[in-house]
C-alpha cells in the first residue's frame, strides 16, 4: 500500500518595507497604477501593497 506524501509546505519570509519601497508606492498611488501591475514591479502581493498603503493613509486601486 502506498502512503501519500504531505504536500512540503511554503515557509513564509517577511520582506520589510524599505523608505525606497515607501516612496515608490507613493509615487505610484499619485500616477493611480494599477494594483496588480505595481505588485508585478514590486514583488509583493496585492494584500501586502493594500495593507501598507492604508497604514501610510494612502489610497490604492479601489479605496480612492
Amino acid at each position: 500500500m502506498k502512503v501519500a506524501k504531505k504536500a512540503a509546505k511554503k515557509k513564509i519570509t517577511r520582506k520589510e518595507y524599505t523608505t525606497s519601497d515607501i516612496k515608490l508606492l507613493k509615487m505610484h498611488s499619485k500616477a493611480r497604477t494599477p494594483v496588480s501591475k505595481l505588485a508585478k514591479l514590486m514583488k509583493r502581493s496585492e494584500g501586502s501593497l493594500r495593507q501598507k498603503a492604508l497604514k501610510l493613509g494612502i489610497g490604492l486601486g479601489h479605496q480612492r
